[in-house]
């Protein structure tokens, strides 16, 4: 999976996010309610909500995306970067029993983010 498309409560706030904490770049943003960022390799769209729209009428049904890094350091770099910036850290960096490794924290509108090192991904080039 290389696309994940959210809807978001406000479209700056979360540009910002995805842009400042995950240095994701803009690729398109064909009106002031839509954007595409991509990290080099993966892409992911914010859609803004109308905001006239009943809160509860968007489920949300996403449990977390994730973003896989190069190195189990890096993951711990990255939770303090983080940290350092006020993001919130749902869960903290955590050696999994499969040799992976983790943090999750999560964006402007409660999205859960893990920062992954998977042993099996994070060596991968991409074609």
């Amino acid at each position: 999976m290389r696309h994940v498309a959210l809807k978001v409560k406000d479209i700056k706030r979360s540009r910002r996010f995805y842009q400042e904490i995950l240095g994701m770049g803009v690729v398109w943003e064909p009106d002031p309610q839509n954007v595409y960022l991509t990290s080099g390799s993966d892409n992911l769209a914010l859609h803004e909500l109308p905001h006239e729209s009943d809160p509860g009428s968007v489920s949300q049904q996403l449990d977390h995306l994730g973003f896989v890094v190069e190195t189990i350091e890096r993951v711990k770099e990255l939770e303090r970067e983080f940290q350092a910036k006020d993001v919130p850290i749902v869960h903290p960096f955590k050696i999994h029993r499969d040799g992976s490794a983790s943090f999750y924290c999560a964006d402007p509108d409660g999205i859960v983010i893990q920062m992954l090192y998977e042993p099996h991904l994070s060596g991968q080039e991409i074609k």
